[in-house]
């Protein structure tokens, strides 16, 4: 579903829609859905916003330059910049919070 145009951000305005546009799909869904749910969702806010995003882009693994086809998926790409996961838990182990800490650094 294409809406909105599509505009040219920074990395910085780039990251704050995305994380905006997450926190008003988490606020309007609340917890429990599947991730998928989710991905529909925030693709459509971050389209809306007027973003490029691509969904489920397949991410190809070269091991001693032999292709493996092993299905990886990207589920968002914004921008043809930043890399979304999106991950839906029952609740946050403290692990967890350890590795988006080290991510984030």
């Amino acid at each position: 579903m294409e809406t909105g145009a599509r505009r040219a951000v920074s990395h910085s305005e780039l990251t704050h829609e995305i994380i905006k546009a997450a926190l008003a799909v988490h606020s309007e869904l609340g917890p429990g859905l599947l991730e998928s749910a989710y991905e529909a969702c925030l693709a459509y806010e971050l389209r809306k916003a007027g973003l490029d995003v691509k969904a489920q882009v397949p991410l190809p693994l070269v091991y001693q330059g032999v292709k493996m086809d092993l299905g990886y998926r990207i589920d968002l790409l914004v921008a043809d910049e930043i890399v979304v996961e999106i991950k839906s838990i029952e609740a946050v182990r403290q692990c967890i919070k350890h590795n988006c800490c080290r991510i984030c650094d």
